[in-house]
């Protein structure tokens, strides 16, 4: 079961950077769907909130939108998987630090019958052109996250900008991951995902792992304190607290030790 995120409402009111609650126990974190779908949150959490007292409330988004609500102060720390668009957001003021957390990879998953052709490759820009040659579904998140953005940067090595076929072969659901592989099981569509929702997904229908292992689908997150320079009512402290744990070994051993069914979901390789 997923932890309950904020609702953007709230988030709007601007309570997560209200002065006054600045002493309250509790960190907002801004991070990504897949760190919540996968279930890693539901189970390293509680350790840390049983150890410190504090409690940690998730807004679970693509990692643009994340990155978003921190620029507008609508957070305490941000965990998100976009190393590029992570520099930027500490480069301009918004963020403390970046550091490493832990990483896994994206796959590229899509129907059995593999009209396209791609099964058993190692080439993700290959396999996308192939797809976009043979016109076949294509599911994108089209949400501006961590997934999307490397999806873009993959179409754009193979020479190819599928936006100008939106509505025909590839859909754009402006969705997370779990509703996206939800789409694409349905429709019977080619989509990138981070393994871990892969792993934790139910609904998988005909669709299977058809691409994997290409280095450029290493998939790193970070871990960045929001600048209380720029928002004074960020819970500092409390938010690098919560950074010091996951980044320590408490929190690299519970990112290491969550498994579904036996696999292992993330990596930790916070230096």
């Amino acid at each position: 079961m997923f932890r309950a995120s904020f609702s953007a409402a709230l988030i709007t009111l601007g309570l997560a950077a209200t002065p006054c609650l600045a002493e309250e126990p509790f960190v907002v974190v801004q991070s990504t769907t897949s760190t919540q779908n996968s279930g890693l949150l539901d189970y390293i959490l509680p350790g840390f909130e049983a150890e410190t007292g504090i409690d940690v409330r998730v807004v679970a988004v693509g990692t643009g939108q994340a990155i978003r609500n921190a620029i507008n102060g609508d957070g305490d720390v941000l965990l998100v998987h976009a190393k590029p668009a992570e520099e930027k957001f500490v480069a301009d003021g918004w963020g403390v630090e970046r550091l490493d957390v832990m990483y896994n990879d994206l796959v590229l998953v899509g129907p059995k019958s593999d009209p396209a052709g791609v099964r058993g490759g190692d080439d993700v820009v290959t396999a996308l052109a192939a797809i976009a040659q043979a016109e076949v579904p294509f599911a994108s998140r089209g949400d501006d996250s961590g997934t999307h953005k490397a999806e873009m940067q993959h179409w754009s090595a193979a020479g190819l900008d599928p936006t100008g076929a939106s509505g025909t072969w590839y859909r754009e659901t402006g969705s997370g991951m779990g509703a996206t592989l939800n789409i694409a099981s349905g429709m019977g569509a080619y989509v990138l995902t981070d393994r871990a929702t892969w792993l934790s997904f139910g609904n998988r229908g005909d669709l299977e792992v058809l691409v994997e292992g290409d280095p450029r689908l290493f998939n790193q997150y970070g871990v960045i304190l929001v600048n209380p320079e720029k928002h004074p009512g960020v819970r500092a402290a409390a938010g690098q607290r919560f950074i010091d744990w996951l980044t320590g070994p408490d929190g690299q051993g519970a990112i290491a030790s969550y498994r579904l069914d036996g696999e292992q979901l993330f990596f930790p390789n916070a230096q």
